[in-house]
């Protein structure tokens, strides 16, 4: 990752942005330095179509843009170069009446190309192509690599090796992985454009949700779907062996459209081997060393997959203090901590791990969660706390040695389901971690519990894993169940308490 970041933010785009805004595309296209858009054209974007122009901020700095227009399906349909589309650059052509969003132009700043943020562009579009009801998102883009074959192979010949991957070209090769196709080859398209030698491909994305009858799709989301994973225990090299392996899950249960990604609570402990010389309480603690670091490249992950990241838990040293730790990395680049409240005998004994006074939900891009550790989902007053704060997905990422502990684990975790009115996602660790003091077995079967009512499971059990093997479990939950729950459920828990006779509380906030 070449820059540091706190914080990715995706809106739409304000004229106070203007001079980052220029700047930004400057940088991104110095070949074409001469042709940017002026402070008068944007202004007149912002004013006729402000819904779909899009700016990616980082840490308070425009390094991202995409620009849009809606018009007609037939002026799409002929022949055209950016100067007619554009309306001569006036955007006459933009009409509230057209069916299709035609994109002028997107940019990512070079210092933070790598990221992904131009896919969460486009994913944005498409966002908006489905609410304006319109058929489809047509552009014509660069084929900046051209100019390097233009001698060998015709513009035709080009598309079809960058098709099979025999050529890449920054700008086409990224188009056809977000699901647009060609429709055809459009030349003398952008003026002063000799990489592409004029030349430019007129791709396009369909709305599978259009409909002729006007309709809006509801923008609030509803549907969240998990992506929990089952980690096996095995020998690590070194740290980036575990980022490798990590990255390979978010990058799996990402490429499914998971908004979470969930790690097992102590899935970094096979790097506590190269210390297994020292005592227990003193590997531990080297272990410690790897939080701070494990934090910022799972931070990178979720901005770069677009997912929120549960990184289960590890050993975290707070000023002396052990604690056992996790962090929720959120896809806008910003992250929170959150500590294991009830700490097990053996965790004391062996490593002198101290437990967290911080009870706490989390608001996240898809509503309040709530996230514990391993033990504490025996204790209802945690998560009884949490729905009282508007929790309706509670995380619990664990670790177990026996069926014994893991059956306290899962029935405990479906309980907290059924009285919290909520979804309660377990995941755990499997397999065996020869040269680990104190981690040698595992037994885990990752699953969703859902409270126990008519638009759910009758068992209570959305979905599970094969026991003690590596996978992933990806799943759907709806939001809006929980809500119909809560009102006209067969029984209302959270409503039907006797608060006249008893309550909890937190003693310390």
């Amino acid at each position: 990752m070449q820059a540091e970041i706190n914080k990715v933010e995706l809106r739409n785009l304000k004229i106070e942005d203007y001079k980052e805004l220029k700047k930004s595309m400057m940088d991104s296209y110095p070949e074409m330095a001469d042709n940017y858009w002026n402070e008068t054209q944007i202004k007149k974007l912002l004013k006729i179509f402000p819904e779909g122009q899009l700016v990616i901020i980082v840490d308070d700095v425009v390094v991202g843009s995409a620009l849009s227009l809606i018009v007609n399906e037939d002026l799409v349909d002929k022949n055209h170069n950016y100067a007619q589309i554009t309306g001569q650059y006036t955007f006459s052509t933009h009409t509230y009446k057209g069916a299709v969003l035609y994109g002028i132009d997107v940019f990512v700043h070079p210092k933070y190309r790598g990221l992904r943020l131009g896919r969460r562009m486009y994913d944005a579009r498409k966002e908006i192509c489905e609410q304006f009801n319109l058929k489809s998102i047509v552009f014509a883009g660069r084929i900046p690599n051209y100019g390097k074959y233009a001698q060998d192979l015709s513009p035709k010949e080009y598309i079809d090796k960058v098709k099979r991957k025999e050529i890449h070209d920054p700008v086409l090769s990224f188009q056809l992985s977000n699901e647009f196709h060609v429709m055809r080859i459009m030349k003398n398209y952008l003026q002063g454009d000799t990489k592409s030698k004029e030349f430019a491909v007129l791709l396009e994305w369909n709305n599978i949700y259009y409909d002729d009858s006007p309709k809006i799709i509801n923008q609030n989301k509803s549907v969240i779907r998990l992506g929990l994973i089952q980690w096996q225990m095995r020998p690590l090299k070194d740290l980036d062996a575990l980022f490798e392996q990590s990255e390979f899950f978010i990058d799996a249960v990402s490429g499914y459209g998971s908004d979470f990604a969930v790690f097992p609570e102590l899935f970094i402990a096979p790097l506590m081997a190269d210390y297994n010389h020292l005592s227990e309480a003193d590997a531990i603690r080297e272990l410690a060393k790897y939080a701070e670091p494990i934090k910022k490249r799972f931070q990178e992950l979720a901005i770069a997959y677009n997912i929120n990241i549960i990184t289960g838990s590890m050993p975290h040293l707070v000023d002396g203090t052990l604690y056992n730790a996790g962090f929720l990395c959120k896809r806008d680049g910003t992250n929170e901590m959150y500590t294991k409240i009830h700490i097990t005998p053996n965790e004391v004994f062996h490593w002198g791990i101290t437990g967290g006074d911080i009870i706490q939900t989390f608001d996240t891009d898809c509503g309040k969660i709530g996230i514990i550790i391993c033990y504490d989902v025996e204790f209802p007053e945690l998560s009884r706390l949490m729905a009282d704060e508007g929790m309706n997905i509670l995380f619990v990422p664990f670790l177990t040695d026996t069926q014994n502990g893991y059956t306290r684990v899962k029935h405990c975790a479906q309980a907290r389901a059924i009285e919290n009115e909520c979804y309660v996602a377990i995941a755990g660790c499997v397999g065996n971690l020869p040269k680990v003091n104190n981690m040698d077995i595992q037994y885990a079967q990752t699953a969703v519990f859902t409270p126990s009512d008519f638009a759910f499971p009758s068992n209570g059990i959305k979905a599970e894993t094969t026991p003690n093997t590596e996978m992933t479990l990806i799943v759907d939950v709806d939001l809006d169940l929980l809500k119909e729950l809560h009102e006209h459920g067969s029984v209302k828990i959270l409503k039907d308490r006797r608060h006249d006779l008893y309550k909890i509380k937190k003693t310390k906030n």
